[in-house]
């Protein structure tokens, strides 16, 4: 299956996707889906893709984050944003659950709208709950940059894009963020935003 990533404007990204039924998820088909979300989410590259990113109203989520991903990253920066590599991760159905009312702000892109990032409010931690690759069941407690992701993904699957949730004034190309705020604090970056 060869896959293409829809963009912003696609209704398909607009609407609430529909839950996997159980067994549907041992079947080739689904395994298909997975395979090609799977390489669209690498081929990008990204740390994420909700189905509907691929033109699939369905219930499903992929995330990952590699070490290659991570590496143009300082030390301060991996440390700030509590992002740290983890292996492939599929959810059907995932149900988040908020912990805690602490929040942190970063900047976020998405591969549906490419070429440019904002800041986003998010949850610091979340637990989702949902089925595996194989149908079982399974729940993820996380903090920091896999609670981000997660939370960026659930939305996609209710047809929300991080660009309803950011902070306007940060609106930014990702070449002018490079530029300007590469290897700053979050904190300075806010500042030089006057946020």
């Amino acid at each position: 299956m060869t896959v293409t990533i829809v963009e912003a404007g696609a209704p398909v990204l607009r609407q609430r996707a529909t839950e996997v039924a159980p067994e549907a998820i041992a079947t080739p088909a689904f395994a298909e889906l997975v395979a090609a979300m799977t390489a669209a989410m690498r081929g990008a590259p990204g740390v994420g893709l909700a189905a509907p990113q691929i033109g699939v109203g369905q219930r499903v989520i992929v995330l990952e984050d590699r070490a290659e991903l991570i590496a143009r990253l300082t030390a301060e920066e991996r440390r700030e944003r509590e992002r740290a590599p983890f292996p492939l991760q599929v959810i059907v159905n995932p149900q988040l659950r908020t912990i805690g009312d602490e929040r942190t702000v970063f900047f976020e892109g998405c591969l549906s709208v490419p070429g440019y990032v904002a800041l986003v409010e998010r949850h610091r931690e979340v637990e989702v709950t949902g089925l595996d690759a194989q149908g079982a069941a399974l729940a993820w407690r996380v903090r920091g940059w896999p609670a981000r992701i997660l939370q960026h993904e659930v939305d996609h699957l209710d047809g929300i894009l991080y660009v309803d949730r950011m902070i306007t004034k940060s609106f930014v190309t990702e070449a002018q963020a490079r530029a300007r705020f590469a290897g700053r604090p979050i904190a300075e970056i806010r500042g030089l935003l006057g946020l």
